[in-house]
C-alpha cells in the first residue's frame, strides 16, 4: 500500500494519542474504535458486557492494534471513574474522548415510566456530561484534545424514536457547542456527529420491518441505510490534526436525510 506523503503524515495520523470510546463492543462504537486504532491511536474500549467487549478487543490486539478493554457502566459515576483511572495508567494525557454509548425505549410520551426516563437520561446524556467533566484535567494535559459526542438526527428534527431519546440527542449537540467555546482556551475541541439510520444492533429491530425500511430509504436521498464504518470515518476525521480548526459543529452522517425537503 502506498504510504501517505510525509507532508500529510502529521495531519492524518493519531500515533501516540490515547482515546476512550464508550459503547465500543459493537455497532458504531466498535467501528469508531477500529478506525482510531487504524490511525495509530491507543484505544480504551468501554462497554458494560465484559465477555463481548473482551472478545472484540482480543481481535484488535491479535491484529497488532493497541486496544484495551474496560468493562464499565458509564451511566454511573463509579463506572466513569474506573474508565478514567484505566486511561491514566496508560498515560497522563487523554487526547480523544468519544461519547458514543446510548440506548432507546420507543414509546408514546404519555406511556413512559419515571424509571425509563431516568435510565435514558443517565445512559445517553449524563454519561457524556460526566465523562467530559471528570476527564477535563486529562484532556487539558494533552495540549490539544478532541471530544466527539455521538448524537443523532433525532436531535435535529422529529423522528419516531420517542421524545426522551430526541431530547438527549439534542442536548448532546448543545453540550458540544457550549464546551467548544468554554474549553477552547484549554486546547480542547468539541464536536458532534448526528447519524440517521445505521446498520447497528440498536436499529435492527425497526429496520427488520420491510415497510418501515422502505419508508426510511424513501426519505434518504442516497437511498440506503448507512454503515457503522461511515459514521466512524466522520468521527475519526474530527479527531485528526487535519480537523484542528473545527470545533462546536454537528456533522450529520445521514445520506442527505436532514436536508431532504419537498
Amino acid at each position: 500500500m502506498q504510504q501517505l506523503h510525509p507532508l500529510l503524515q502529521k495531519r492524518w495520523n493519531l500515533t501516540g494519542q490515547l482515546a476512550i470510546v464508550t459503547g465500543a463492543s459493537k455497532g458504531i462504537g466498535a467501528a469508531v474504535a477500529a478506525e482510531l486504532l487504524a490511525f495509530g491511536a491507543t484505544v480504551v474500549a468501554v462497554a458494560r458486557q465484559a465477555p463481548e467487549l473482551e472478545a472484540q478487543v482480543a481481535e484488535w490486539r491479535a491484529a497488532g492494534l493497541d486496544a484495551h478493554a474496560v468493562a464499565a457502566d458509564v451511566s454511573q459515576e463509579a463506572g466513569r471513574q474506573s474508565v478514567l483511572a484505566a486511561a491514566a495508567q496508560l498515560g497522563p494525557a487523554l487526547h480523544i474522548l468519544v461519547n458514543n454509548v446510548g440506548t432507546n425505549i420507543r414509546k408514546p410520551t404519555t406511556d413512559y415510566l419515571a424509571a425509563e426516563y431516568q435510565h435514558l437520561l443517565a445512559t445517553n446524556l449524563e454519561s457524556a456530561f460526566g465523562l467530559c467533566q471528570s476527564a477535563y484535567p486529562q484532556l487539558k494535559a494533552a495540549g490539544g484534545a478532541s471530544i466527539i459526542n455521538v448524537s443523532s438526527v433525532a436531535g435535529l428534527t422529529h423522528l419516531r424514536t420517542g421524545a426522551i431519546y430526541g431530547m438527549t440527542k439534542a442536548a448532546l449537540i448543545q453540550l458540544s457547542r457550549n464546551l467548544a467555546v468554554e474549553w477552547a482556551p484549554a486546547g480542547i475541541r468539541v464536536n458532534a456527529v448526528a447519524p440517521w439510520y445505521i446498520q447497528t444492533p440498536l436499529a435492527a429491530a425497526v429496520l427488520a420491518s420491510p415497510d418501515y425500511l422502505q419508508q426510511v430509504v424513501a426519505r434518504t436521498p442516497l437511498a440506503r441505510v448507512g454503515e457503522a464504518e461511515e459514521v466512524a470515518a466522520a468521527v475519526a476525521f474530527l479527531c485528526l490534526p487535519a480537523a484542528s480548526y473545527i470545533t462546536g459543529q454537528c456533522l450529520s452522517v445521514d445520506g442527505g436525510f436532514t436536508i431532504n425537503g419537498f
